[in-house]
């Protein structure tokens, strides 16, 4: 039996993928172009056609599924092609990330995320959501890692601001014990808890090269200069907007209850374990 990955090549799909070949799982790439895909069995898909979908899923022991970047209205097209495959095929179990994205399956959200955990839930298939916050890679934009190194990390989040981070390796940690097993099913959050503030950020990174790193709180517009350069003003538009609307939240730790720590006994790496792993 195989596991179906898609977005095998990329930030968070290459994770899973390793993580479960360690495992000692079968691993398929589901990609768009199978000429980048080295050392797995891979098969081309187009993540719009149900077919091509359903034929990648017929007979697989599970499918990991999340939706790549690009415009919404794409990204929901792809949403509903993947629910129709799942119930097309009937894959023995499915786990969907999120991305960082907040969803509620007894919602009326259309945005994509919300669209893929409704077909999840209305799949016939055993499921479960992985739920991360953000992404410890975000401090690797290099104009972060660069400042880190010279003392300073900036990031615009407040001092006060407790989030569960995570990494994409933790991400793929979750998602291997999820599909190797289906006790647990619906929404799993991963990240810290306590979550982290920027100055626990710092201390790791102090940790990490040796030296002292302190924390800096800049605004959503000076981190929006800072990714405009990497991304472009239409990429990053969205990404600013984010971090103005969590200038008005509280903090953005995962639910104790629905965590990965609880569920499954899987603890995030620390920072320093991360950067370690990363081999900064």
């Amino acid at each position: 039996m195989t596991f179906i990955v898609h977005g095998a090549t990329g930030a968070q799909g290459s994770p899973v993928v390793s993580a479960l070949l360690a495992a000692g799982h079968s691993v398929r790439a589901a990609v768009r172009d199978t000429s980048k895909v080295e050392g797995v069995d891979a098969v081309q898909v187009d993540a719009s056609s149900v077919e091509s979908l359903a034929a990648a899923y017929e007979g697989a022991e599970g499918v990991f599924v999340h939706l790549p970047l690009g415009h919404p209205d794409a990204q929901r097209e792809q949403a509903l092609a993947i629910g129709a495959a799942l119930k097309k095929a009937k894959p023995a179990r499915v786990v969907f990330s999120t991305s960082g994205y907040a969803v509620d399956v007894e919602g009326d959200s259309q945005d994509a995320p919300n669209v893929m955990a409704r077909e999840l839930a209305a799949s016939g298939v055993s499921y479960a959501i992985v739920a991360p916050r953000l992404y410890l890679e975000n401090l690797l934009l290099p104009p972060m890692i660069a400042a880190a190194r010279q003392g300073e990390l900036p990031y615009p989040l407040r001092d006060d601001y407790a989030t569960s981070w995570s990494s994409h390796l933790d991400v793929a940690d979750v998602v291997v014990r999820l599909l190797s097993s289906t006790e647990v099913s619906g929404v799993v959050g991963v990240g810290a808890l306590p979550g982290l503030l920027g100055s626990d950020l710092a201390e790791g990174f102090s940790e990490y090269f040796g030296t002292s790193v302190s924390y800096t709180a800049i605004t959503p517009e000076e981190f929006g200069d800072m990714i405009r350069p990497l991304f472009g003003e239409d990429a990053s538009a969205p990404v600013v907007a984010s971090y103005e609307y969590r200038l008005g939240q509280p903090d953005e730790e995962i639910d104790q209850a629905r965590s990965a720590q609880a569920l499954l006994g899987v603890q995030p790496r620390s920072v320093v374990e991360w950067l370690r792993a990363m081999g900064i």
